[in-house]
C-alpha cells in the first residue's frame, strides 16, 4: 500500500519560463501551505546524494515548486534556500508574493504611478506587481484580480508618497494596505489554465476573503485528529494600543485606540514609522488592539480527510463550525480560515484559526 505521501508530487520549474526541469523532485518531511495577506510556506529535505547527482537544480535558483496531488495541481511556491543540515538538505520557499520582498521601488511613486490622494489600496496593490513587472527578469507571471473597494488612503494634505531617494520594499508597501481591518485582503493561488498549464494569481477581495461555509465542518471524535490547546497570554494582551506613525515630535502622525472591558488597563504601542495617513493609521491601530483583546480561543486544530471536510475543500478566508470537546476545553463556533499547513507524509492538515467576527464576504479564492 502507498503511504499518504505517495499522493503528492512535487514539479520543479523554472520561474521565468516554467519549462518542467524535474517532474517530481524527491523531497522528504514535506509542510507547505497558503496564508491570509501574507506568502505562505514551504519547508523539506532533500536527500544529499540527490544533491550531488544533480546541483544545477539548485544552483540556478530560484526555482518554482509546484505541489500536485493526484494529478492536479494544488500550490506553488519559490523556493528561495537550500542548505546542508546534518544528513538531510533543507529546503524552504513561499508563495508569490515572497517575490516583492526582494524587490524596491528604484524610481519613486512608482514610476509615476504616485503619489496617491484619495486611492482604492486594490488600485495600490495592483500598481505595485504592475511596477513589478516592468523590470528585465522582473515578470513571474502573477496576475492579480481587478477587484474593487470603498476604501481610501491618502488625502491633500497628507498623501502616500514613495519618494525615489528612500526607496521601500514593495512587498512592505502591499502589507501596509492590507493590514487594516477595512482594507482588502489577499492570498496565492495557483490555477489551471489552458492544456493544463498553471496559473500564478493573487486573489484580492474586499472586504474579505473565503465565505461562510455551511457544507463543511471540524469537530473532535470525527475529523480533528489531535487535541486543541487554548491560551490565556495577558503578557500579549492589550485594550489599548497607541500607533506611532511618520513624522518627528509635534508633526508625528500619532493613534490611540481604548476600550474599557472590565479588565486591567494593559497598553501596546504599535511603530509604523512608514505610515503617514492618519485614517491609515487609526484604521491600523484599532486593527491591533481587537487583535491583542483575543483571549481563550482556538487557534489551530489539525484535522484529516472526512466526508465531513474533504482535503483542501476549503479556502482561505472561509468560515467554518468547530466542534471541539478535549481536555482542555469545549468550543461550539464559527471560526475563520486564516491558513493552513499540508503534511503530506501523515495526510493531515494543520489549519490556523481566527474568531469570524462579522459575517461581510467578498469575492471567493477559486
Amino acid at each position: 500500500m502507498n503511504s499518504p505521501g505517495a499522493l503528492w508530487r512535487y514539479i520543479l520549474a523554472d520561474v521565468l519560463t516554467d519549462q518542467v526541469l524535474h517532474p517530481a523532485l524527491p523531497l522528504q518531511d514535506v509542510e507547505f501551505g497558503p496564508q491570509l495577506c501574507g506568502p505562505g510556506a514551504l519547508r523539506a529535505q532533500l536527500a544529499p546524494r540527490f544533491v550531488r547527482a544533480q546541483p544545477e537544480l539548485l544552483q540556478n535558483g530560484p526555482t518554482v515548486v509546484y505541489a500536485e496531488r493526484a494529478g492536479q495541481i494544488h500550490d506553488g511556491y519559490l523556493l528561495w534556500r537550500a542548505e546542508p543540515e546534518g544528513e538531510v538538505f533543507r529546503v524552504e520557499g513561499a508563495g508569490w508574493p515572497s517575490y516583492l520582498t526582494h524587490r524596491y521601488d528604484l524610481h519613486g511613486e512608482l514610476n509615476g504611478r504616485g503619489p496617491y490622494v484619495g486611492a482604492d489600496p486594490c488600485r495600490i496593490i495592483r500598481d505595485v506587481w504592475a511596477y513589478s513587472r516592468e523590470a528585465a527578469d522582473g515578470d513571474i507571471g502573477v496576475l492579480v484580480d481587478e477587484t474593487s473597494s470603498p476604501a481610501r488612503v491618502g488625502t491633500a494634505e497628507q498623501p502616500i508618497t514613495y519618494p525615489w531617494w528612500s526607496p521601500q520594499r514593495l512587498g512592505e508597501i502591499i502589507d501596509t494596505h492590507v493590514q487594516a481591518a477595512d482594507h482588502p485582503e489577499y492570498t496565492h493561488t495557483v490555477d489551471v489554465g489552458p492544456g493544463g498549464r498553471p496559473v500564478r494569481r493573487v486573489p484580492l477581495a474586499y472586504p474579505r476573503l473565503g465565505r461562510r461555509r455551511f457544507d463543511i465542518s471540524f469537530a473532535t471524535g470525527v475529523n480533528i485528529v489531535e487535541d486543541p490547546r487554548i491560551a490565556y497570554d495577558y503578557d500579549a494582551y492589550a485594550n489599548t494600543v497607541i500607533g506611532l506613525g511618520a513624522g518627528e515630535g509635534t508633526l508625528a502622525v500619532r493613534s490611540v485606540d481604548s476600550v474599557r472591558d472590565g479588565r486591567l488597563r494593559l497598553e501596546s504601542v504599535l511603530a509604523r514609522t512608514d505610515v503617514s495617513d492618519k485614517g491609515l493609521l487609526d484604521s491600523l491601530t484599532r486593527t491591533a488592539r481587537v487583535g491583542r483583546q483575543q483571549l481563550g480561543t482556538v487557534d489551530q486544530i489539525v484535522v484529516r480527510d472526512h466526508p465531513a471536510a474533504p482535503a483542501l475543500s476549503w479556502q482561505i478566508g472561509d468560515d467554518v463550525r468547530i466542534t471541539v470537546h478535549g481536555r482542555w476545553t469545549d468550543v461550539d463556533s464559527w471560526m475563520r480560515i486564516t491558513g493552513w499547513t499540508v503534511r503530506p507524509a501523515s495526510d493531515t492538515y494543520l489549519i490556523d484559526l481566527e474568531p469570524s467576527g462579522s459575517f461581510t464576504y467578498g469575492s471567493t479564492v477559486g
